[in-house]
């Protein structure tokens, strides 16, 4: 018989970060990062990261400063950029609002 100490049977894993309480609606995010550096990925997985000009209703996106990412590597620059809202999968800050 092997008297070695066992050790502990699957631990429970440690609980994850409590995550920061955002209060405040899709919209109001919307107007607190025009004039910021944001992230636009596409439904196609094409991200386009520049600086939010406008948006409409519709979540046609004007940007300025844009640069195309494609598997996380700059494949263009643009000046002005313009996005059909259709092709929009979402838009995340790049930088702290």
């Amino acid at each position: 018989m092997d008297d070695s100490p066992k050790p502990p049977s699957d631990p429970t894993p440690p609980l994850p970060p409590p995550a920061q309480s955002h209060t405040g609606s899709p919209t109001d995010f919307l107007k607190g990062v025009v004039g910021k550096r944001v992230i636009v990925r596409l439904t196609s997985g094409v991200d386009y990261r520049g600086i939010l000009s406008c948006l409409d209703g519709f979540m046609n996106i004007a940007l300025e400063q844009t640069e195309e990412h494609v598997n996380g590597i700059v494949t263009n620059r643009y000046g002005d950029a313009f996005i059909r809202g259709n092709n929009v999968l979402y838009i995340s800050a790049a930088e702290p609002i």
